[in-house]
């Protein structure tokens, strides 16, 4: 599809739009996103109208650099439209909009964030465009919708009560999969919609593992691949399972190669440090690495404070996407912290200690009994000494994993040295050092005086260095 002329239309529409970002400087005014509220919905209905509808201030009523709630209603109706095919319509909301010159769109359901430029306005575009190129859209690329209401909504109060209405379909379709599991099914699917903005990024979805956006759930993904078999859902074989807890499969391996650019070699569905999978920046939340406990935070995209790293979500989110592979960090969806597969190839949520109060009294009901007081909030620790004191207090299963004495390890070493007092090679004691994984820049590293030992480790390792060390120094010691 290359560019759709309308008429009725003042700016460009089509798929040479897609990944035009809207910076600060650029931008006109900025619709729902972190700074306000907002959300997506698609309803199949049985009377759609062919209306489009705007419910408060228009662009040329706003404010420049304004922001503003905001919401988007589509309510499509056709003789063989069916509920299940809601989820998957609403998210290609996403792609339409960005089709359009000078118009921004990000996330889905009830994060997304909206800028327009002031090109583009400048231009005579207003809302009531965005709705009608929405409309003509989903009735050009699915004839089976008959008729389509685009209604869009910057009423404060009206955006608030339809969002929490919202909340509830969402609530009720992500319900639908929680009886299907990975080993049930014979196909995966995969998405590449975001790969505008992340050229590298294959989404898979599974019956455990949701889309990171959270706007896709495997029966979702089944209907789209049925719908639009030459859309950006589509089939992935499973082929041969390589490693059951971690969640590799040789068939999304070729696909995520193949979908990637060569990119990405391999991944693992239910892990954050053996190649974890791709991120593209729509996630809900960010699974990270603490090294001074060996275990992970989460962070979700509405909580405005620090993690106990002194790092906010937004900067998280910068390390993990546009499609990278960085072992240590995750976006994930809500929905997938609710699997029992929840990265159970890094032992689930043993390994969690901190997660936003806010987040962890929505994913409660998912969170081991055992273990839920023992995961801090910012309500209890606000750096990583506080988590490492709280997770003492409270014992917490990652505490073992580093309780281990500097004399134990140093005895271990000197052993090994004695026993090979005799040989020649005692002069020069080569050590292998522990492969580490590469963290970003914003992380120090470990603090002075603390050593991490991992039991019971699977470390795959692209590089190893070897180091000589002075015996004599090191039997001195």
């Amino acid at each position: 599809m290359g560019e759709i002329m309308f008429d009725d239309i003042p700016v460009s529409v089509g798929p040479m739009n897609e990944g035009e970002r809207v910076r600060s400087p650029d931008m006109y005014v900025e619709l729902a996103g972190p700074k306000s509220y907002g959300f997506e919905l698609v309803k199949v209905v049985e009377n759609a109208e062919d209306k489009v509808e705007v419910v408060g201030k228009d662009l040329d009523e706003m404010e420049e650099k304004g922001r503003y709630p905001f919401a988007i209603i589509v309510k499509v109706s056709g003789s063989n439209l069916e509920e299940d095919l809601e989820g998957v319509l609403e998210r290609r909301v996403h792609e339409f909009i960005n089709y359009i010159e000078g118009v921004m769109h990000l996330n889905q359901r009830d994060q997304i964030w909206i800028r327009v430029n002031k090109d583009s306005f400048n231009k005579g575009l207003r809302l009531k465009h965005i709705g009608y190129v929405i409309q003509r859209l989903f009735k050009a690329e699915f004839p089976f919708i008959e008729k389509c209401d685009v209604i869009l909504i910057t009423d404060a109060e009206k955006v608030k009560e339809e969002l929490e209405k919202a909340r509830e379909i969402y609530k009720k379709r992500d319900e639908k999969t929680k009886s299907i599991r990975d080993e049930d099914v014979d196909v995966f699917y995969g998405c590449v919609m975001c790969q505008s903005f992340a050229p590298t990024h294959v989404c898979i979805i599974t019956p455990d593992r949701p889309a990171l956006c959270g706007g896709i759930n495997y029966l979702d993904a089944r209907a789209a691949a049925k719908i639009d078999p030459n859309g950006p859902i589509f089939e992935v074989p499973k082929g041969e399972l390589i490693d059951e807890k971690l969640g590799i499969y040789s068939g999304v391996n070729e696909v995520v190669r193949e979908k990637s650019q060569g990119a990405i070699e391999e991944v693992s569905l239910h892990s954050a440090l053996v190649n974890p999978c791709t991120s593209c920046g729509c996630f809900e939340a960010v699974v990270f690495y603490i090294p001074e406990v060996d275990g992970f935070g989460v962070v979700h995209r509405g909580f405005k404070g620090e993690t106990p790293v002194g790092i906010p979500f937004s900067s998280l989110a910068g390390q993990c996407s546009g499609g990278k592979q960085v072992p240590g960090f995750l976006g994930v969806s809500i929905a997938y912290m609710m699997s029992p597969k929840f990265l159970q190839g890094d032992e689930g949520w043993e390994r969690i200690v901190w997660l936003p109060k806010e987040l962890k009294e929505r994913v409660k009901e998912a969170i081991p009994k055992n273990l839920y007081d023992k995961i801090a909030t910012e309500e209890n620790v606000s750096n990583t000494d506080e988590l490492i004191k709280f997770l003492k207090e409270k014992e917490h299963p990652c505490i073992k994993r580093i309780e281990v004495t500097e004399t134990k390890v140093e005895e271990q070493e000197v052993t090994e040295i004695s026993e090979t007092e005799e040989t020649e090679e005692n002069k020069e004691v080569e050590s292998i050092g522990i492969p580490t994984m590469t963290l970003p820049g914003t992380f120090a590293g470990l603090p002075p005086g603390i050593k991490i030992v991992l039991y019971n480790a699977v470390i795959k390792a692209e590089k190893i260095v070897i180091t000589k060390e002075d015996f004599n120094k090191k039997k001195n010691k």
